[in-house]
């Protein structure tokens, strides 16, 4: 409870204070499992999706069940900076063939977001579903093609990342 408080306090724009949270939470046993339930709430979102975000990238692990709790709450974000740490915090996440349709209508909606990091990073998101469903690889291939062609110079870059990385 403690957690969601200091989450809800926040002042939705200092990053130190939610470093500062995740320096004082970040190592407990269940702080990745205490996330997941706040990314259903509208006032939390941005602050958990982003130490979630922080737990991964840092080397935290989620729960078979608590992954497919994210993917089940994926329907549900509303801001556009929520939808942005959950498309970074795809390469850390198994998304089992039960969480392919979520992942994936997610994807597609982010794929034509006004938001052009939310863009570019559903790009890499499209990359790494096609990493573990190899029946998306063609379409995968495809949209990167196109967005080399059709999206914006920021948009781009973050593809020729995706691309470099292929190889």
């Amino acid at each position: 409870m403690q957690l969601q408080q200091e989450i809800a306090n926040w002042d939705g724009m200092s990053v130190e204070a939610l470093c500062a949270i995740y320096d004082c939470h970040g190592l407990e046993a269940e702080f990745g499992t205490a996330l997941v339930p706040l990314l259903k709430e509208p006032k939390l979102e941005r602050g958990a999706s982003w130490l979630l975000k922080q737990h991964l990238e840092a080397g935290g692990v989620l729960a078979a069940a608590d992954v497919k709790r994210v993917f089940q709450s994926l329907p549900d974000l509303i801001e556009w900076e929520t939808q942005l740490h959950l498309l970074q915090s795809l390469p850390y996440l198994t998304i089992g063939k039960r969480d392919v349709k979520q992942a994936e209508a997610f994807l597609r909606r982010c794929l034509v977001s006004e938001n052009k990091f939310v863009r570019a990073w559903a790009y890499n998101g499209f990359y790494e579903l096609s990493l573990q469903h190899p029946q998306f690889q063609a379409e995968a291939d495809q949209l990167l093609e196109q967005a080399l062609e059709d999206e914006a110079a920021s948009v781009k870059a973050r593809v020729r990342n995706i691309l470099k990385q292929r190889l």
